[in-house]
């Protein structure tokens, strides 16, 4: 299957994207709903969770991406490939986060990662960076106790900044890594070691209260 072809950059504040989507019902959508859920901010293409979702059936993947041609081409490998523990979502996750996770059930929420987001170089886009105190803080709420959020970067002060936002929650524990700790890397991922680039990375664990 040829890939979609889509804008490497779309801006999150133009109007076709500034819309706040339905909670999420987990069990129209997952086989076994009741299983651990992996949750992936800004999915992109989805290759990360297709594998995740073929080496781990018994834990569900959802991946949210803003670019709705390559969540259509996404589904339709997962469909394709027969995989229940699978979706991915049409979504602006800085403005929608809170309210597509409004319906989660207690503890289900066990892994969230953030790999590589656009990191919108210039000052007059910093506005558009996804990582924000709102995405967070709906993240934190939701996580299981235990929980983990994974964090990785190319960009030096992009990952500075996203990790000060999780630094304002107590509720986290900050866990600092020199290596992925996912069998399987993202595309971007691949293509920055290739260059033997550096990646900054974290971990936050969600702390037993």
């Amino acid at each position: 299957m040829p890939r979609v072809r889509v804008h490497q950059h779309v801006n999150p504040l133009a109007p076709y994207f500034r819309f706040v989507s339905k909670p999420i019902d987990l069990a129209k959508i997952f086989g076994c709903p009741e299983q651990p859920l992996h949750l992936d901010i800004g999915s992109a293409r989805g290759r990360f969770l297709l594998k995740m979702a073929e080496i781990e059936p018994r834990q569900n993947f959802l991946g949210l991406e803003i670019r709705e041609p390559l969540v259509a081409e996404a589904n339709r490998l997962a469909a394709a490939k027969n995989l229940k523990n699978l979706r991915y979502e049409f979504t602006n996750a800085t403005i929608s986060l809170p309210n597509l996770l409004k319906n989660f059930p207690a503890g289900v929420l066990q892994t969230v990662t953030i790999q590589f987001p656009d990191p919108w170089y210039k000052k007059k886009h910093a506005k558009r960076r996804m990582v924000k105190d709102e995405m967070v803080e709906a993240i934190v709420r939701h996580l299981a106790a235990g929980g983990r959020i994974f964090i990785q970067t190319d960009v030096e002060f992009l990952a500075g900044e996203m990790f000060e936002i999780f630094r304002q929650f107590e509720e986290l524990k900050e866990i600092e890594i020199a290596a992925n700790p996912f069998s399987v890397k993202t595309e971007r991922e691949q293509a920055v070691e290739e260059k033997s680039l550096p990646v900054y990375r974290r971990i936050f664990e969600r702390v037993k209260k």
